[in-house]
């Protein structure tokens, strides 16, 4: 069985052709580790990581894609294809960064798709020196700043929808997407941010990306608009159950608006996030302090997201969206994000175990990823048991917990978070490019 453990020093004596060593500045390192056995990897794959760059990640991994079995065979299984082909899950990467090479170990482990974001592009820009290269052409080709972010954006997009390109063919554009987001500076700028997405499409040019809008109040109009013009779309930073619903009928509008005789190639996926949820919760609950709220910490997201599932299964049937079916169109996964523990208190698959369930998403960090490959279980989950999912909801809400100002304050930090990110890498390049233009003179 593959799996993913943590170990705390590499082996310096190691060969290559047993572990395969990504070092970031910050010394943590990622590693895709494998057997010797040269049938243990494709052609393409020995060819694409001959040279390796530093990739910053959130912990010390080591991912093993490929053992053997008692016969010497290579046995590539992994929980991560069981998630998908068992319960009809895809399990996606919440991680980008150079060499995207980097990501076909994680593909033939049973990743089917990427995710990034501000933050994401943020570390590994600014830790890493396997952008220096290009950011150097682009200064020296008299780029701006900003343009020169995007430029570096674009090509690790495209490049990371060239490797999942297989499986978006062989499941006719179903799967296999890599998504990248608009400039968090237009989270409250509707008409900015359909002219955002339009842009990306155009420059990243590829089927199989997601154009990440987030679902401010601002931008629900804009993710029909972008819908309507035939552009798929990862909806991102959704809380609470009311603006989820106000996401769903946005892409329900804009295919009915696209004019379109086949909606198959519009897709999209709602990006419901579930770990925040505890983290502000719970400190609100330790401050109502009552036995029956303290009881319910560490609840409320998996009970919400459950809640978003039945959502999920109302809005895609009936006669609305079977006109829309026959027209090709394909329903808009809920993909679970935000699926890393924040409190070490809680099981390391928290947010991944009790929300498995067919015709969804999990997009999971370093974290997440590595405890469900070591231990993960695969069973239908989200939908086991309804009925206490409702009934904790309901108790959070009696206990003193206001679902309105939860959702509105986590869509605020979200925002505000991806907006520093993006400020801070700015200013990172911008350092960088001053004193590249030092060395010039």
């Amino acid at each position: 069985m593959t799996s993913i453990s943590k170990i705390s020093t590499p082996n310096p004596a190691a060969s290559l052709s047993q572990s395969l060593r990504l070092r970031s500045s910050s010394q943590k390192c990622f590693f895709l580790a494998f057997q010797p056995s040269s049938n243990n990897l494709t052609n393409h794959l020995s060819t694409s990581l001959r040279t390796l760059h530093p990739c910053p990640v959130q912990t010390s991994l080591r991912v093993r894609c490929s053992k053997t079995d008692g016969n010497g065979s290579p046995a590539k299984r992994t929980t991560l294809h069981d998630l998908y082909e068992k319960e009809g899950q895809s399990p996606w990467y919440d991680n980008l960064c150079r060499p995207v090479t980097d990501l076909i170990p994680l593909i033939e482990s049973g990743v089917r798709g990427v995710t990034s974001n501000p933050a994401i592009f943020q570390k590994a820009i600014s830790t890493s020196n396997a952008y220096n290269d290009q950011f150097r052409e682009l200064v020296q080709a008299g780029k701006d700043i900003e343009s020169a972010y995007w430029e570096l954006v674009v090509k690790d997009i495209q490049d990371a929808c060239k490797l999942f390109e297989p499986i978006y063919d062989e499941t006719d554009g179903a799967d296999g997407y890599v998504s990248v987001e608009v400039s968090p500076r237009l989270a409250d700028d509707t008409e900015g941010t359909i002219e955002a997405a339009k842009w990306l499409h155009k420059v990243v040019s590829r089927p199989n990306a997601y154009i990440k809008i987030p679902a401010t109040a601002a931008c629900i109009p804009s993710i029909k608009e972008v819908i309507a013009n035939g552009i798929s779309v990862n909806v991102t930073l959704i809380f609470s159950l009311t603006r989820y619903e106000a996401v769903i009928d946005a892409y329900l509008d804009g295919l009915e608006a696209s004019g379109l005789n086949d909606l198959s190639r519009v897709t999209s996926v709602a990006s419901f996030f579930v770990s925040r949820v505890d983290t502000l919760i719970d400190k609100l609950l330790e401050k109502i302090g009552t036995p029956e709220a303290l009881n319910l910490r560490g609840k409320a997201a998996v009970a919400q997201a459950a809640l978003a599932y039945q959502l999920y299964q109302r809005k895609f049937s009936g006669p609305r969206w079977e006109a829309l079916a026959k027209k090709g169109a394909k329903k808009q996964r809920l993909l679970w994000a935000s699926t890393s523990v924040k409190n070490p208190a809680y099981p390391d698959t928290l947010y991944v175990a009790p929300l498995i369930g067919p015709d969804t998403v999990s997009t999971m960090p370093d974290q997440a990823l590595q405890a469900f490959i070591d231990h993960g279980t695969v069973s239908r989950t989200i939908d086991s048991n309804a009925s206490e999912a409702e009934g904790i909801y309901n108790a959070l809400q009696k206990s003193g917990i206001d679902w309105s100002y939860v959702g509105n304050q986590l869509e605020l930090e979200g925002v505000d978070s991806f907006k520093k990110s993006f400020d801070s890498l700015l200013d990172s390049l911008q350092e960088k490019a001053n004193s590249l233009k030092l060395v010039s003179l």
